[in-house]
């Protein structure tokens, strides 16, 4: 506990006023003091619910108050007050960010030292005081602003090792998840737990691979994720997913929104805890599709073609040489009409409004769909031979 007495911090030579101001603030009582503070801090809501015990706050309390008048005793601050000021402070800083008390909450605590202090010592000073309550204001103010600084620092320090500490648990339970195959009822729903959400929660997922992992980290700290996103890094990828957003509006879709616009693969249809893995390595291989021109991020709808491209070619399978082979005997304004038709009819599933979209009559779409079907012998217009056209030209 500090004293009063430590050499140095009150010098023998110090002048009237200074010897004044010592004599005001040695009249103050600590526990006076500690439980008038106690008791304007009932009217702080965060401190109100707090498991703090009144004790706890009654010892950090009357331990800062003693600190505090000492260090006003003084012109600059003397070594020893800023060893106990700085131990006091981590005191509080630590047990306040392991409370729950959130730091808005603790920097207006802080604060009602100043002004318990402060109307204290106008409450015994003399009318002749008043010039020297004045120039002494500043130093008080000083004296708690610097240990409302290293209270701060204390509970941001000890609020990043709480952060950790969780993340480290949460990483646990996503390794068990994404490495543990065929996993029980029970272990799904003990990760579930631990993660804070519902068996049944569906999941939007993402994944972005190697440059790109970046711009996904600055995305997801715009739109404020907090603890309802998870993140699991794999060793040349980042796999985010986060519950799915029926709600227009909420920060899920915001979210969903801002990820459609990066390069990365995204799932949007939303699969329960036990498909995430998969639906992570579905996003993988969809991330993968993206040629370094395009942009926004690869989604199913989108590039579900181009995946079926990509795995028939891995099989050897035939591709669509043959129409390409027959399309080179057309000229080349008559080869890139009849693509432009086929393109349009696949795209839309109409022939009004894919002859809409090319600006020409139905009848000449209809007459383009026929000499494309002679010259390939693949008919756009009978799904299961338009299916090659859409997976080929992917």
């Amino acid at each position: 506990m500090l004293t009063p007495d430590f050499a140095g911090i009150t010098p023998n030579d110090q002048s009237d006023d200074a010897a004044r101001c010592t004599a005001l603030l040695e009249r103050l009582d600590v526990a006076e003091l500690t439980e008038e503070f106690i008791e304007r801090l009932g009217a702080v809501p965060s401190y109100a619910v707090s498991p703090l015990p009144v004790s706890e706050i009654r010892r950090t309390g009357s331990a800062s108050f003693e600190a505090l008048l000492l260090a006003m005793k003084t012109v600059d601050d003397h070594p020893d007050y800023l060893r106990e000021r700085d131990a006091i402070a981590l005191d509080v800083g630590v047990s306040r960010a392991r409370a729950g008390v959130p730091i808005e909450a603790l920097m207006t605590a802080i604060r009602l030292d100043f002004s318990v202090i402060w109307e204290a010592i106008t409450g015994i000073a003399e009318p002749e005081d008043a010039l020297l309550l004045v120039g002494h204001t500043t130093r008080v103010w000083e004296v708690v602003d610097g240990y409302a600084g290293e209270t701060q620092r204390a509970y941001v320090a000890e609020l990043a090792r709480i952060q950790a500490e969780a993340d480290s648990v949460r990483q646990g339970y996503l390794a068990t998840l994404f490495s543990e195959k065929n996993l029980t009822p029970t272990e799904l729903e003990r990760i579930a737990e631990d993660l804070g959400q519902d068996l049944a929660t569906e999941y939007v997922v993402a994944v972005a691979s190697w440059d790109h992992i970046p711009a996904l980290r600055l995305a997801l700290a715009n739109a404020r994720a907090g603890n309802q996103v998870f993140t699991y890094s794999r060793a040349d990828a980042l796999v985010v997913f986060f519950p799915l957003g029926l709600r227009a509006g909420s920060r899920a879709q915001r979210l969903s929104a801002s990820l459609e616009r990066l390069t990365c693969g995204l799932i949007v249809e939303g699969c329960t805890l036990e498909r995430v893995p998969h639906a992570a390595a579905v996003a993988a291989s969809l991330a993968k599709l993206l040629e370094p021109a395009e942009q926004g991020a690869m989604t199913w709808t989108r590039g579900w073609a181009r995946m079926a491209r990509r795995e028939l070619d891995r099989a050897g399978a035939p591709g669509l040489g043959e129409v390409e082979r027959a399309l080179e005997n057309c000229g080349t304004t008559e080869r890139r009409r009849l693509g432009e038709a086929v393109a349009a009819y696949l795209e839309t599933g109409s022939i009004s409004q894919a002859a809409e979209r090319l600006y020409c009559h139905r009848n000449t779409l209809m007459n383009r769909l026929k000499r494309f079907t002679e010259l390939t012998g693949v008919d756009p217009t009978i799904p299961v031979q338009a299916a090659r056209l859409v997976v080929g030209w992917a």
